[in-house]
């Protein structure tokens, strides 16, 4: 755990990216890499939700990272949903993936994927296409979650992965235009509020798409430009073992519904 918090330190602006001898390897991001970077503070030393966990639905968000998990034992724990990061870029795929995908749905959780965005390296519809191929898509199955783009600071260089502001913008709409021509759903952003003002110069245009936020604080704090509320919240980054936690801003009808589009 050390190793990996000194690791994330290093990383906290873009020199270190380009300087350092420990960028880490392509394809080992993770949701909320970039934002634990930027953040400063060692994973797991985050306060708890103030929302009640009764009024919303517990979640969390795995990849590589974690391996194999015990989906029994969330499920236990009172865990309703999952994330799995399934793609990066235009090459890489979750090794883990079918255990993390199909677990949470076989305990009976609501899932879903997500692809790492890295922008440098391909264009925003390429992918997609490249998400939707290896795991992205969506089902009306009512257990079957809309793909997210998890789009934040870059962990192996530029933050802004070298893209102006509006270069950004066009990279992301080209992503979920692309998306949702071949599922019919908005895919779900999942981004920080600094970087979406650093990155996109806060753009107000993805207002369609759910928002999941992330801020390891105790309560989500103000959301980027184009949205009101979020539709999930990345609470904390609890490490290896467990993955990352996050809430559903509603009740497990709500997450349904949401699921079943």
């Amino acid at each position: 755990m050390g190793a990996l918090t000194g690791l994330l330190l290093s990383l906290s602006s873009p020199a270190a990216h380009s300087d350092s001898g420990d960028v880490p390897p392509r394809g080992s991001a993770y949701m909320g890499i970039g934002v634990l970077a930027h953040d400063g503070r060692a994973v797991g030393a985050d306060a708890p939700p103030t929302v009640p966990r009764a009024s919303q639905t517990e979640g969390v968000d795995v990849a590589s990272y974690q391996g194999d998990v015990n989906w029994s034992g969330l499920w236990g724990d009172g865990i309703k949903w999952a994330y799995t990061k399934a793609t990066e870029g235009t090459s890489y795929t979750n090794p883990y993936f079918t255990q993390q995908y199909n677990g949470p749905y076989n305990v009976g959780m609501i899932r879903g994927a997500y692809h790492f965005a890295t922008p440098d390296t391909g264009g925003g519809a390429a992918q997609a296409d490249y998400f939707l191929a290896h795991g992205g898509g969506w089902s009306k199955d009512g257990k079957t979650l809309p793909g997210v783009l998890d789009i934040e600071w870059n962990p192996y260089g530029d933050a802004c992965y070298g893209k102006s502001t509006s270069g950004m913008v066009s990279w992301i709409r080209d992503f979920v235009n692309r998306y949702k021509s071949r599922t019919g759903r908005d895919a779900v952003i999942y981004t920080a509020t600094s970087w979406w003002a650093q990155c996109t110069g806060n753009n107000s245009g993805f207002g369609a798409n759910p928002l999941w936020i992330a801020r390891y604080a105790s309560t989500a704090g103000t959301l980027p430009s184009g949205w009101s509320v979020y539709t999930m919240w990345q609470y904390t980054s609890a490490g290896k073992s467990v993955g990352d936690h996050d809430r559903f801003n509603g009740a497990l009808d709500r997450l349904k519904v949401f699921a079943t589009g």
